[in-house]
């Protein structure tokens, strides 16, 4: 597969059977074959777009002493801020060339996982900021929901068979600021070649080339979305309950041009995790002569765990 196929999620919501059908076999079908589709039709408002993107690059701007205060210890990176070049991809120690920040799960009646994840960070010099990050996070986080029950359709579970795992999962939007590369990077790209962890990832911001997706020939696919789309990827944790019949694709961000070297590049992805119980054991109906189980029995907090060690967010 050469090319990104697009969706339209206004299909599977319509109340029309034929069209919520036919958008459960194109994205079935991509995720097979790929592991990546661009989605229109999305809960995304333009207006709560363009807030978020002004937002973002108000706090990126800031002096990085002001940044600084922002990067909590002690809790992996799971919110607040995220100083250039900490994170790097599994297997590589050259550190990747972004900043980020970290929105977490806003919990709803359950005060057990209200202790159990950190607080989201407030920032005092920005008043909309944290405000518009939570309406962002929620509208992707419903996207992300309707999205997985048509994939529970297509895995043939019952429609709602993510809902309960995912009301109130550790998901993360993650705004990444990837600054003007000013030198000759050293073995370094904006975004080493990786998997995601989670369920699936939904991307604003592949509007420009950079982002790339290995196809299963071991191409690099260009991976440009219009800007009413998000990109929307397998993550290694549905890889696994699917016993690979959903593809987690490799992907990076490369270094753009010599000629664009001064521009900034800003991409956010929702990282969509269940809450930590949920067994990722590969579903009875994904497994048969032909696809033996590929996958250990695990969890998804256990997972986790696994891969933050793997990233060098957190000690083993």
């Amino acid at each position: 597969m050469s090319a990104i196929p697009s969706v339209d999620l206004q299909d599977f919501v319509s109340g029309n059977p034929e069209r919520k059908e036919k958008f459960i076999k194109e994205i079935g079908s991509a995720f097979e074959n790929i592991g990546f589709v661009a989605l229109s039709g999305h809960f995304l408002s333009d207006e709560l777009v363009e807030n978020l993107y002004s937002e973002i690059k108000k706090f990126f701007d800031l002096p990085q002493e002001t940044k600084d205060k922002y990067e909590i210890e002690g809790i992996g990176g799971q919110r607040g801020y995220t100083s250039f070049g900490k994170e790097h991809a599994k297997g590589r120690k050259e550190g990747d060339l972004k900043e980020f920040w970290h929105f977490g799960q806003y919990v709803e009646d359950n005060p057990q996982l209200e202790e159990e994840y950190p607080d989201n960070v407030m920032v005092s010099e920005l008043p909309e900021f944290n405000k518009v990050g939570k309406e962002t996070y929620q509208m992707l986080e419903k996207t992300a929901q309707y999205v997985l029950r048509a994939l529970a359709l297509h895995l043939d579970l019952e429609e709602t068979y993510f809902d309960a795992y995912i009301k109130n999962g550790n998901s993360i939007l993650r705004p990444i600021h990837y600054p003007p590369i000013t030198s000759e990077p050293k073995n370094a790209v904006r975004a080493a070649a990786h998997g995601d962890i989670n369920l699936i990832t939904l991307l604003m911001g592949a509007h420009g080339r950079g982002l790339q997706v290995q196809n299963h020939e071991g191409e690099w696919v260009d991976a440009i979305a219009r800007p009413d789309q998000l990109m929307i990827n397998v993550g290694d944790m549905l890889s696994r309950l699917s016993n690979n019949k959903l593809k987690s694709t490799i992907h990076q961000v490369v270094n753009p041009p010599k000629e664009l070297w001064g521009t900034s590049r800003y991409s956010i992805p929702f990282f969509m995790h269940p809450i930590s119980e949920m067994p990722l054991n590969c579903l009875d109906n994904c497994i048969d002569e032909q696809n033996p189980k590929q996958f250990e029995d695990i969890t998804a907090g256990e997972f986790l765990h696994e891969r933050l060690i793997e990233l060098g967010l957190i000690k083993g």
